[in-house]
């Protein structure tokens, strides 16, 4: 897949998930084998623009291009302003983001709830697009709810405004994060334009992926929850797609590495006080199903410097190590567990009672 003159290789994006897909996270997962990693949303809101929290959001240092930023808003002068800094800050693509379900995001008239208001929706992309000599691209869900799906009529909006590729959420922003994606809207919205269409939602494993894409005809997928605690999800999938064969999950010795380098990266992102809060979801995500995972996420949880948390963790890896070398086929029956079902499902009552029922399993 072509994003402008940038060549995407493997067709496989790491969505951008506020919270979780910051520079440590997408730094991994391109080295895990992603073509493309989204960064967090931020928001257009000009008096938002020197907040701690975007000044994280728009660090790209070091960072591996094609760097892509999302903005979000509802005026279009807003956002095409928004384009011009974050391109001032190194990105080489604008996502434009019309597919977030929050309420705080919709509430203000923006994320999913653009998609009510196509006139405003053209405005938009015809601003950002002129206001930046870089690709824009756009991330849209099937509709508002069921009774009002627009995603083709969207997606030819933004085909002609200029956009250049588009992702499609197979799913209503009344449907958050629940119930199956629909691919049949994708496959429509790949047969109404010529642009690049990436396929999202549900994407969990490397048979999946290629279901998907099958199901689709999308040329590319973007992965989100999917690969919380298994970044190398994005090689295996590159890899069955490619050969359709199944790479073994990273080994206790693989796996102890990649944990532990991106607990580092976090603690040097966000400094101490913030590092420590924020690895502690990705440790539990990293060791969910794992056996006796839940002793060092209890660990991590409670540890209040850093240093802590390395030595609970660099502890643990080495009673992993030793436990698969006794009993190699154990280990590759756990090494890849099933992923979370969301990572912020507890905005529903169903995600929140998931969620009640996981905890008092662990």
């Amino acid at each position: 897949m072509r994003i402008g003159p940038y060549d995407i290789s493997p067709s496989l994006v790491v969505a951008p998930m506020a919270g979780v897909t910051d520079r440590p996270f997408r730094s991994l997962c391109r080295r895990m084998g992603a073509g493309l990693a989204v960064a967090e949303m931020v928001s257009a809101d000009p008096r938002l623009r020197d907040t701690a929290k975007s000044r994280q959001r728009t660090d790209h240092a070091g960072e591996a291009g094609p760097v892509t930023a999302q903005i979000a808003g509802a005026d279009p002068q807003w956002l095409a302003d928004a384009a011009r800094h974050n391109v001032a800050l190194g990105a080489h693509v604008i996502d434009i983001n019309m597919g977030c379900p929050a309420k705080k995001v919709c509430n203000v008239a923006a994320g999913s709830a653009l998609l009510r208001d196509e006139p405003l929706v053209a405005r938009i992309l015809e601003a950002v697009v002129a206001a930046v000599p870089v690709p824009v691209t756009l991330k849209i869900r099937t509709g508002w709810d069921h009774s009002s799906r627009n995603a083709v009529q969207v997606a030819r909006i933004a085909e002609r405004c200029g956009i250049q590729a588009l992702t499609v959420h197979g799913r209503t922003r009344a449907d958050a994060f629940e119930g199956a994606a629909e691919y049949d809207t994708i496959a429509e919205v790949k047969a109404a334009v010529r642009i690049p269409v990436i396929a999202n939602g549900d994407i969990v494993d490397p048979e999946g992926a290629r279901a998907v894409l099958r199901a689709t005809g999308a040329d590319a997928l973007m992965i989100g929850r999917g690969a919380f605690g298994r970044p190398w999800l994005f090689r295996e999938i590159a890899h069955f797609l490619e050969t359709g064969e199944r790479l073994p999950p990273p080994d206790a010795r693989e796996w102890s590495a990649i944990v532990t380098g991106h607990l580092d990266d976090i603690h040097a992102f966000y400094g101490e006080h913030s590092g420590v809060r924020f690895a502690r979801k990705h440790v539990g995500w990293y060791v969910h199903g794992l056996p006796g995972g839940e002793v060092l996420r209890e660990q991590v949880n409670q540890a209040s410097t850093s240093a802590a948390q390395r030595a609970a963790l660099q502890a643990w890896c080495v009673l992993l190590v030793a436990r698969e070398q006794s009993d190699p086929a154990a280990w590759a029956r756990s090494a890849a567990p099933l992923p979370r079902p969301a990572y912020n499902n507890h905005r529903t009552s169903a995600g929140r009672e998931r969620a009640r029922v996981e905890e008092m399993h662990r």
